[in-house]
Formats: C-alpha cells, structure tokens, sequence
C-alpha cells in the first residue's frame, strides 16, 4: 500500500501557459481524444483534468499521483502536509476515522481528502464588514 510514484512537470513556458490560460477562460468541457476516438470525461475527471491544465496555464509545476485507497499513518500526514504525530493526535480524538489492521492504524485516502477540503473551507478569508 505505497503511494505511486508521481510525475512532476516543469512549468510551461510562458507563451504555452498564456495560449492555455486563454483557452480554458469560461470554459469547462474537457474532450480527450485517445488515437482519433472521443472520449467525454465524468465529472470527477473532467474537473481533475481542468484544475491541471489550470496550474499549468498560470505558470505552475505539477505533480500527478495516484494514491493507495488505505493508508498508512505516515503516508496520510504526507498528504495532508502535516506531521505523522498530529495526524495520530487527530485520530485519537476522533477527527479523522481510523481502520485497524491488527495494531496498525490505516485510513482512507477519501478521509484525508476531506479533512483537507474542510481546512481549505475553514482558510477561506471573512468578508470584512464596511465601513462606517
């Protein structure tokens, strides 16, 4: 149950990543072409596919990876970006579910993906009140 290793892309050069940018502006219909057949894309890939070519257009490096659906502790905390003790910390107190696999703590990948959707909610910055 590793996690597989990623492809890391450089960014584009600018002239591609502005070409791109223009591109995508409005646009969310994301056709892929797989030796001159149609493919429409569901949902969850389209809008995966379209936050890529997004990062891309502004300049950024990539990296794609699939992740195991179980994960280790250590792996969980390298996903989320944080220490493998607070992770653990986390589960104790319940935040995150937990499975067992004998002693071995293991989690849903789902799981940490949501608790970074919930963090990202929880960044997001108040509206300031007006003045007066």
């Amino acid at each position: 149950m590793a996690l597989i290793t990623p492809r890391v892309s450089a960014p584009l050069p600018l002239e591609d990543a502005a070409k791109l940018r223009r591109v995508l502006d409005g646009g969310t219909d994301i056709t892929v072409f797989v030796d001159g057949t149609v493919h429409r894309l569901p949902t969850a890939a389209r809008d995966s596919v379209v936050d890529l070519l997004g990062r891309l257009s502004r300049g950024e490096s990539v990296t794609v990876s699939s992740v195991a659906e179980l994960l280790t502790t250590s792996q969980a905390a390298e996903l989320a970006g944080i220490s493998h003790t607070y992770l653990r910390n986390m589960t104790d107190r319940g935040e995150i579910p937990v499975e067992y696999r004998g002693t071995h703590r293991r989690i849903r990948s789902e799981h940490i993906m949501a608790w970074l959707a919930a963090q990202k909610t929880n960044e997001a910055p108040e509206a300031t009140p007006p003045a007066g």
